[in-house]
Formats: structure tokens, C-alpha cells, sequence
């Protein structure tokens, strides 16, 4: 998440006295008691309570815990024992004190919504011959990802007049990997709002047959810098709270991988194949800092599909299936806790 423009929250250490070992809680059963969800990955060791949009966010064997990705408190290491995690008494009601303190409002909401149509101007993208309907027609990658941007951001205005809705380019014009991600980063928002990069391409391939859609997202095993020395100075910490925030990010860009795959599928997924979400350091989702996805449309190197995208009947189904897989995912953050950065005023 850009964290600067984004979302500028206080950082400040609250005091967590450290207990005996004995005097421990099951987490299991203390997320029954507060009647809030638990997730936890025992091989990752992260944990995260969550309720009417707050979370409390730690892992095993670590002394921080972040509530609400706001605050951070210094607080005795949970650990695991015989398959179950235990969290200090302390450290516990600390957590009951959050849920009982906040309201069922969320914390944040979508501000922004960023597309990215994929190359231009100089950069062609994707090119291929085709005979369509008699004639012969060439396809640019260019020129159906600004066709597929245009009628989606003018989708989203509508739905979101209340939210930015940005392109980085509305003409056939040469943008930089650097120039996009740049625009992505530099929004200027208020300190609730959080922002959404989405980059639209499309695909080729030399074996002609190759034909589906695919949504990709940056693989968890890159590690992005997202928290600087400025944030916080302890280098300790700092990659802990920057692994954690990295986490969130790979999180919320597969939900929304997620969402767009099946509104994609359910638009067009009888036409051509669902080739699924993927994993990948593309550079646009990789230097976004924020919660981005790439979405590939479909084959120009397929004769059949490259005729489908450039029907503007097909184009909207596609377009489609995008906007209805943002707004399910817009509707499911605005409902939960959002996701957040970490920055001191």
C-alpha cells in the first residue's frame, strides 16, 4: 500500500508487561469467548484476530503484535504447544480491550481505483495478423487494452463517484514501467482511504492454440521495502513490520485476483478457458506499493480469441467481468478492516 499517500497513521509503542510462561491463553478458545475470526498458518506462524473491521495481527515466536495495522505493542513471544498457539493473559486482554473499545463501522475504504492500460504509443504490446470477417486486420495489444480501460473507468465512475478513478493514460501514448508505477504511488488521498492498481494486458504466444484469460499476482516470495529507515529506525523491528505489511499486500492482491478471475469466468468463461490466478514479479506489481494485480484478457496470437477481443460485443463482456469482480472485492473491504500501511505522521 503507498502508505504516503495513502493512509498516514501515528506509530507509538503501547506498554505490554511480559508474564510468566504459565500464564497463557488458547487462542482457539479465546477467539470462541470474543466471538471473533481467527486465522493462523502454523507453518508461516502468523495469526490475525479479526472483528467489525479491527484485527490484531503477530506470530509466533516474535514480541510485536499490530492492531488494526496502526499501532504496534511490544508483547510477550506467543508460542505453540502440542499443535495449539498460546498468547500471554496480558497480551490477551489487551486484544479484548480493542474489540470491546471499537464500533462495527470499518476503518477504511477504497479511495482510488488505478488502470493501467499496458503499453502504447512507441510500444505495441503484442501484435498479430488476422483475417477477421474477410480482412485482414492487424491486432495490437495497445489498442484493446485502452479499449477495455476506457469503458471500465467509465463503468467505475459511474458506480464510485465518490472515488478517484484513475488512468495512467486515456490516448495511444508511450508510458515507462517507472512513469506508471510513479502515478500508482503519487496519489494523493485522505488518511482512510487505501488505493487499488490494476495493469490490463494482453497475451501471445507461438503455439496459436494457446487461448484463455489469467489474472497474476506478485509471487510471496519477493519482498518489497515498504517500511524505510524514516518509519522506523530499530532494523529489527522494521523488517518485522515490513514482512508482516508485505503479507497483508500479497493478501489482499490475491482476493482480488480471486474476484476478478471468477467475474471473468462468468462473463466469458464459456468462450474461452479459465487459465486461473498465477504468481508473478511482473515490475508494475512488484514497485506498486499497494495491492495490484495483472490481468491478461486473452491470446492475440489466437486467431479465434484475437477476433473475439476486438468484437466490441466480447470487449464488453470482458470489461464486465473485470468491474464485477472489483466492486465484489470493493464491497468485501469496505465491509472488513481494510488493508492499511504503517507511517508516522
Amino acid at each position: 500500500m503507498f502508505r504516503k499517500a495513502l493512509l498516514i497513521l501515528t506509530v507509538f509503542f503501547l506498554a505490554i508487561s511480559v508474564l510468566p510462561a504459565e500464564n497463557t491463553v488458547n487462542v482457539t478458545a479465546f477467539a470462541d469467548e470474543l466471538d471473533v475470526q481467527l486465522y493462523w498458518d502454523p507453518l508461516t506462524g502468523s495469526c490475525m484476530f479479526e472483528k467489525n473491521g479491527h484485527s490484531v495481527s503477530f506470530r509466533t515466536g516474535e514480541e510485536i503484535a499490530l492492531f488494526d495495522y496502526a499501532t504496534f505493542a511490544m508483547i510477550e513471544a506467543p508460542t505453540v504447544k502440542k499443535g495449539s498457539l498460546f498468547i500471554s493473559s496480558d497480551f490477551a486482554d489487551k486484544i479484548q480491550g480493542l474489540f470491546d473499545a471499537q464500533s462495527n463501522e470499518s476503518l477504511f475504504k477504497v479511495g482510488a481505483i488505478l488502470i493501467d492500460p499496458g503499453h502504447g504509443g512507441k510500444d505495441p504490446g503484442a501484435v498479430a495478423e488476422h483475417t477477421i470477417n474477410g480482412k485482414k486486420v492487424t491486432v495490437c495489444e495497445k489498442d484493446i487494452t485502452l479499449a477495455a480501460s476506457k469503458k471500465l473507468y467509465s463503468q467505475l465512475q459511474k458506480e464510485y463517484p465518490d472515488k478517484k478513478i484513475v488512468l495512467t493514460r486515456s490516448d495511444d501514448r508511450y508510458l515507462s514501467l517507472e512513469e506508471r508505477v510513479s502515478i500508482a504511488n503519487s496519489l494523493s488521498l485522505a488518511p482512510d482511504e487505501a488505493v487499488l492498481y490494476l495493469s490490463i494486458h494482453v497475451n501471445s504466444a507461438f503455439d496459436k492454440k494457446a487461448a484463455g484469460f489469467e489474472v497474476w499476482y506478485l509471487s510471496p516470495g519477493y519482498r518489497r521495502t515498504v517500511i524505510s529507515e524514516d518509519e522506523v529506525d530499530d532494523a529489527s523491528l522494521r523488517n518485522i513490520l515490513n514482512s508482516m505489511m508485505e503479507e497483508e499486500y500479497t493478501t489482499e492482491s490475491i482476493l482480488i485476483a480471486k474476484y476478478i478471475q471468477d467475474g471473468l469466468n462468468l462473463e466469458i468463461g464459456d468462450k474461452v478457458p479459465n487459465r486461473g490466478i498465477k504468481q508473478e514479479e511482473w515490475f508494475v506489481v512488484r514497485n506498486a506499493n499497494m495491492p495490484s494485480v495483472l490481468v491478461e484478457l486473452g491470446f492475440v496470437s489466437n486467431p479465434a480469441e484475437a477476433a473475439l477481443m476486438v468484437d466490441d460485443a466480447y470487449l464488453n463482456k470482458m470489461v464486465s467481468g473485470i468491474y464485477n469482480g472489483l466492486v465484489a472485492f470493493v464491497t468485501h473491504f469496505e465491509q472488513s478492516r481494510g488493508f492499511t500501511g504503517l507511517q508516522e505522521r
